[in-house]
């Protein structure tokens, strides 16, 4: 069932994206997908990994993660289950990495050094916002949008107005900019930058390898290739060697799961720091 005005294949195209970054947002979820990057664990290895997590809390997880196709359970006797990605759960690894890139490029900067796992749990934050795929993929499209038609186009079936408090919600994180009371919405820099991100999450939900992302029909850049950057969350890591392509046939840095965990970052130079951005 359409959700939005927009035709068919948009409409099922964001309402893919939304549903994708559903099941990882919840809190511990891509802790707990970085915690089985590789051979299958037993429950009790894997809860030695997120300690953190309190007695109670990391079955339902798991069962969640399962239920959507990331995790799978794997019964070898009644005495040994491990828990593993399944291949659509290991697809979507290589995206958390063009995350970390978008938000330490578009994110204010923190009081702290954040580990890339932290960076990672605030974008989505922001992107998870009631309305927020649908509100960007249209500016994105179509330029600058006066709120009525944003709402004609987002909530058909509702009173327009309603669009006003998702959009004041997305002009206060950084990702839409306006004039002012009555003046159109258009993307921020920071929205615009969203790019690669959701242009991975589109190829990953359809099924497509994370190479179709740079053809997306609204976010891609059909016949560019991303430029190789490394990423490093205000850490220092070795320089990527022997990397696997990663989207438009770019070589993706060097990162471990210690890495996203890591809450001993060392602070960039004063001179690589931008005041601003989305906020946390």
């Amino acid at each position: 069932m359409a959700i939005t005005a927009l035709p068919p294949d948009t409409d099922a195209d964001i309402a893919r994206v939304t549903e994708a970054l559903a099941m990882i947002t919840p809190r511990w979820n891509v802790r707990i997908l970085l915690a089985l990057s590789g051979p299958p664990l037993r429950y009790s290895e894997l809860a030695a990994k997120v300690s953190w997590l309190q007695n109670g809390q990391l079955h339902p997880k798991l069962k969640s993660l399962c239920d959507a196709g990331l995790v799978q359970r794997t019964e070898h006797t009644a005495r040994h289950v491990t828990y593993g990605h399944t291949d659509r759960g290991a697809a979507l690894l290589p995206v958390l990495p063009m995350i970390v890139t978008w938000a330490e490029e578009h994110l204010e900067k923190a009081d702290r050094p954040l580990p890339a796992i932290e960076q990672i749990e605030d974008s989505l934050t922001l992107l998870t916002r009631r309305h927020a795929a649908a509100i960007l993929w249209v500016l994105k499209q179509r330029g600058e949008v006066s709120g009525r038609a944003l709402a004609r186009i987002i909530m058909p079936s509702s009173d327009w107005t309603n669009i006003y408090p998702p959009l004041r919600q997305l002009v206060a994180d950084g990702l839409v900019d306006t004039g002012g009371i009555g003046q159109p919405y258009r993307l921020s820099a920071a929205g615009d930058g969203l790019g690669p991100v959701f242009g991975a999450l589109s190829a990953w939900s359809a099924g497509h390898p994370l190479t179709h992302a740079a053809q997306h029909p609204v976010w891609g850049r059909p016949g560019t290739v991303p430029t190789p950057k490394p990423w490093v969350s205000n850490v220092s890591r070795p320089a990527p060697t022997g990397s696997p392509n990663l989207v438009g046939g770019a070589s993706r840095p060097t990162w471990q799961t210690r890495d996203l965990f890591s809450h001993t970052a060392t602070a960039r130079p004063k001179a690589t720091l931008t005041a601003g951005g989305p906020r946390r």
